[in-house]
């Protein structure tokens, strides 16, 4: 699991970010690609006709261009992702959030090579692999990446568009 020395942008910074000025683009994307690249937990936010409209925490995997989640195959989340492909994430503390529209999609077991489990594994602290319930694995494709902190960074906070990076 990754720690920050620093608990927020407020620490970070040695005050108060509302008084901090607007990122611009570039800083934006680098931020954004290193919340992906090391943070491990994020909120997935999904829908669907039995399950109704979902939110539950999951560990993931950046892989440069997806997201892999795992999560129960019977469980709200995974009935609405199979249902809907639709997704909502958000990552990371509110004056500080990274939020993705993305499509899943579902993985079988020959969909998911070895190494993709292993990374997993080994980035999230966790392996579905041995446990009694059966998962299912999910790729997450973003479509739309928006980040802001502030309201002075409302202006600008989208990063990606139909799947194509800013910038």
């Amino acid at each position: 699991m990754t720690t920050y020395a620093a608990t927020s942008f407020d620490e970070m910074n040695g005050g108060d970010m509302r008084d901090a000025p607007p990122r611009g683009i570039a800083e934006r994307l680098r931020d954004t690609r290193a919340r992906l690249e090391n943070d491990v937990d994020l909120w997935v936010a999904t829908s669907g006709p039995r399950g109704g409209v979902h939110l539950v925490p999951l560990s993931y995997l950046w892989d440069g261009t997806a997201l892999l989640v795992s999560t129960p195959r019977d469980s709200v989340t995974g009935r609405n992702l199979r249902a809907d492909g639709r997704v909502r994430l958000g990552l990371g503390p509110t004056r500080d959030v990274v939020m993705i529209d993305g499509i899943a999609e579902a993985l079988g077991p020959a969909d998911l090579t070895p190494s993709m489990r292993e990374a997993f594994a080994a980035k999230t602290g966790f392996d579905p692999a041995g446990l009694a319930e059966s998962y299912q694995y999910f790729l997450i494709r973003p479509r739309r990446i928006q980040a802001w902190r502030e309201a002075n960074e409302l202006p600008g906070r989208d990063l990606m568009r139909d799947g194509r990076w800013l910038g």
